[in-house]
């Protein structure tokens, strides 16, 4: 089922109407009812009652996304909200590996004792713990060094930085961010799939795959790095684009 972005959108943040000071465009644009005038909805192109929401040169009209930029704008969204979850969830990460990095002795003895306790139960369903790559790699972290563990807490909370800040400018459609986030996500692409070498699993390669379509997404269709006209078309694009929906709006053929 296709979806119309333009009436989805209105239903949530309610019309925008325009009311341009040149007479043809004026005149497309409203219309009189019995109920009083209306004016066409630059965004989904219903009539509207009531006065419009602004007015002015046609050039002036407000910049309001439609069709594919709607739909564009959901899929920034639905990339900003992934990144912020990441990047909470690799916060709470480094919180643990901060507080694991004080008290390892603590922490060892714990486990120890849970094992020691799990390891009855576990050998009951043949799983043999002493000889688990999970227990093995959790054993080996508490010969790390302080210092060592306090570095990686370091990093990891730079890394959720970097995914909450592109969260946040995804999110208003910043340019800055979509920068952000093509360069850094093809950065981590490496380790992604060296990691892919070392372990396969279904969320590896759903996060590496994610990654891959989201930096070609934005970098091809945002027109970055010199792509497709790069800034100059990209600039160009959003300059045209206010006269060009108040002439899409009133049924006159844009110009060239």
């Amino acid at each position: 089922m296709k979806i119309d972005w333009d009436r989805r959108t209105c239903a949530r943040k309610s019309h925008v109407t325009y009311a341009p000071d040149e007479p043809e465009l004026r005149r497309r644009l409203r219309a009189e009812t019995s109920l009083g005038e209306a004016w066409r909805c630059l965004r989904c192109g219903d009539f509207v009652l009531g006065e419009p929401h602004g007015s002015g040169p046609a050039e002036d009209a407000p910049l309001v996304p439609r069709g594919k930029v709607l739909r564009d704008l959901f899929i920034l969204r639905f990339l900003a909200v992934e990144r912020a979850v990441r990047g909470v969830f690799i916060v709470l990460v480094a919180a643990a590996v901060w507080k694991f990095s004080n008290s390892q002795d603590s922490v060892r003895r714990l486990f120890d004792e849970n094992l020691d306790v799990f390891r009855p139960v576990f050998k009951h369903f043949h799983y043999d713990l002493d000889h688990s790559p999970v227990v093995g790699t959790i054993q080996k972290s508490f010969g790390y060094k302080h210092s060592t563990l306090a570095l990686v807490a370091a990093l990891l909370l730079a890394y959720a930085l970097i995914e909450l800040v592109e969260a946040g400018g995804l999110w208003y459609a910043k340019r800055w961010a979509e920068y952000l986030t093509v360069v850094a996500t093809a950065a981590f692409l490496p380790l992604e799939i060296y990691e892919l070498t070392e372990h396969v699993s279904y969320l590896k390669i759903a996060t590496l795959v994610l990654n891959i379509l989201a930096v070609l997404y934005i970098a091809l269709a945002k027109r970055l790095f010199g792509l497709r006209g790069g800034r100059k078309a990209f600039e160009e694009e959003r300059h045209s684009a206010s006269l060009l929906e108040v002439e899409e709006s009133a049924g006159v053929a844009a110009h060239a």
